[in-house]
């Protein structure tokens, strides 16, 4: 059974940091893109920024870029986001998500993924 687990998220100021933690299991972690989108209040679900191992290829999209990294741990099958300058705009659902046949390249991996955790809270206060 495919499992995607996030953690990390809580309430911080603005300038503040968090690392949010995808833990995976159920499915060969290299051969998977893992992806992290965001639901704002009122907003639809946006993807933010995607990894694969097998190739080591990343996307940020572009309001988080330079403020987010995307790492992962093969060892552990957890893939991270590090957030740091955190804004208010950037208060939102975190979800993670896997996709088997898409890659991270350009944002077809938005429309490719097929599991989903649950989400995780962020809130950053101005």
């Amino acid at each position: 059974e495919v499992q995607l687990v996030e953690s990390g998220g809580g309430s911080v100021e603005a300038g503040g940091s968090l690392r949010l933690s995808c833990a995976t299991s159920g499915f060969t972690f290299d051969d998977y893109a893992i992806g992290w989108f965001r639901q704002g209040p009122g907003q639809a679900r946006a993807g933010i920024s995607c990894i694969r191992s097998s190739d080591g290829i990343t996307y940020y999209t572009d309001s988080v870029k330079g403020r987010f990294t995307i790492s992962s741990d093969n060892a552990k099958n957890t893939v991270y986001l590090q957030m740091n300058n955190l804004e208010p705009e950037d208060t939102a659902v975190y979800s993670c998500a896997a996709g088997q046949h898409t890659d991270c390249s350009g944002r077809l991996w938005v429309d490719g993924m097929e599991s989903w955790g649950k989400g995780t809270l962020v809130t950053v206060s101005s």
